[in-house]
């Protein structure tokens, strides 16, 4: 089983595809992830992120570096929304994305084009949303929580930013495949979008059955 977990930052939908996974008992692949070991190491390369030849460089990252907090940070994933944009980078992570998505038992991958590009043949596709302003509380909560000082309007800011390069990117823009299941979780939390989208994947998976 196949499940795609996508919508804009900070929406919520890491949480809920980890969350899926262990409830399944499925592998989970952040793809966000890769792209922001992209961005970073693009970086670390001193390249600029808007240049695709720099960003491709950057493409053949050691393995480790997903492990580095670094690329947690709202820096890095300000790097990772630029790099995304450039077709070539997200072909060549694509196979990558795709054997995850395509191994024995199934798996979960969340990102902003799983339903529509990596895994279009999901058997289970969410589009998790919130409005801008929650999503950048949210992010605001998580960065002062690992004692980040950064304005909330900044954030906010950022967010909007990212959202209008995603979904204004020409090679596969953020946007739910007309099949999926949209979920808004801005007045959620935690638990509560959880159980929400839970109960919508077994209704769904029963109907299919």
């Amino acid at each position: 089983m196949i499940i795609a977990v996508d919508g804009p930052t900070a929406s919520g939908k890491g949480t809920i595809a980890k969350q899926l996974a262990a409830h399944f008992g499925l592998p989970c692949l952040d793809t966000g992830l890769l792209y922001r070991a992209v961005g970073y190491q693009t970086w670390l390369n001193g390249g600029d992120p808007d240049s695709e030849a720099d960003a491709l460089a950057a493409c053949t990252f050691a393995d480790e570096l997903l492990d580095d907090p670094e690329l947690r940070t709202e820096e890095t994933g300000g790097l990772a929304s630029r790099v995304s944009v450039h077709p070539g980078v997200r072909k060549a992570l694509f196979e990558r994305q795709r054997a995850f998505a395509e191994q024995p038992g199934g798996a979960v991958l969340d990102g902003r084009d799983i339903g529509t590009v990596i895994a279009p043949d999901a058997d289970v596709k969410l589009f998790i949303t919130a409005s801008v302003q929650e999503r950048a509380r949210r992010r605001w909560l998580e960065m002062t929580g690992r004692e980040i000082e950064i304005p909330l309007a900044e954030i906010e800011q950022d967010v909007v930013a990212r959202d209008a390069r995603d979904i204004n990117r020409k090679d596969a823009p953020l946007k739910a495949a007309p099949d999926a299941m949209v979920i808004d979780t801005t007045s959620f939390d935690r638990d509560q979008a959880f159980e929400v989208v839970l109960e919508a994947v077994e209704q769904h998976l029963g109907g299919n059955t």
